[in-house]
């Protein structure tokens, strides 16, 4: 008896809970309820919040860095949504692989997934310009960690690799090419923060 009236109990709490929020929101429209804590007997609202970092705006030592800041900010929103779409469909390919045995069947979903990359993406990549494309290269990197040739290498094999080297070593790029954040590519890390900011 005890047990069925602690459940009936726990029942009509639930229950309780359950029409309060909804009663609380019906009350008081367009209002967001945060969760809270009570920290010493005191209730206090406790929200996680993203990091946010700070910078200063980019001291541009002539009108030429200026120019260039400013052209480096076109090709970074242009190309920073793919490389991290990128990042997104590679770490699901990658789950995905940890789940199909066998080496043959695992070709097949990679060549599947290649196909299904070029369709999605290959009308839009066409349209970048030489220097977003090397820019894409770049951020490709700085979002998954490994550069383009690694990727291609790990996914397809070292011949796959080369031969996409070795063309975009035709069209002046280098799928080699690492992101240095605090060296040759400080100006494009402060602009992406700014972006990310919404200050850009």
């Amino acid at each position: 008896m005890v047990r069925i009236s602690v459940f009936i109990l726990f029942f009509l709490l639930m229950s309780s809970i359950s029409s309060y929020g909804q009663l609380r929101d019906s009350i008081h429209p367009g209002v967001t309820f945060v969760p809270q804590k009570i920290i010493d007997g005191d209730t206090l609202p406790h929200v996680y919040i993203d990091e946010i970092k700070v910078m200063p705006p980019w001291k541009f030592k002539n009108n030429r860095e200026q120019y260039r800041y400013s052209r480096l900010v076109i090709n970074i929103k242009k190309t920073l949504p793919y490389a991290r779409l990128a990042n997104y469909k590679l770490n699901q390919i990658a789950l995905s692989l940890d789940t199909i045995k066998g080496e043959r069947r695992r070709k097949i979903f990679v060549k599947q997934a290649e196909k299904e990359l070029f369709s999605e993406f290959e009308q839009p990549l066409k349209k970048l310009t030489y220097s977003q494309g090397r820019m894409l290269i770049k951020l490709i990197d700085r979002e998954t960690g490994d550069t383009s040739y690694e990727l291609i290498k790990e996914l397809k094999g070292g011949f796959s690799a080369f031969m996409w080297q070795s063309v975009a070593r035709i069209f002046g790029s280098n799928l080699k090419d690492e992101y240095n954040s605090s060296g040759n590519d400080a100006m494009v890390e402060h602009i992406i923060i700014m972006i990310d900011n919404g200050m850009l």
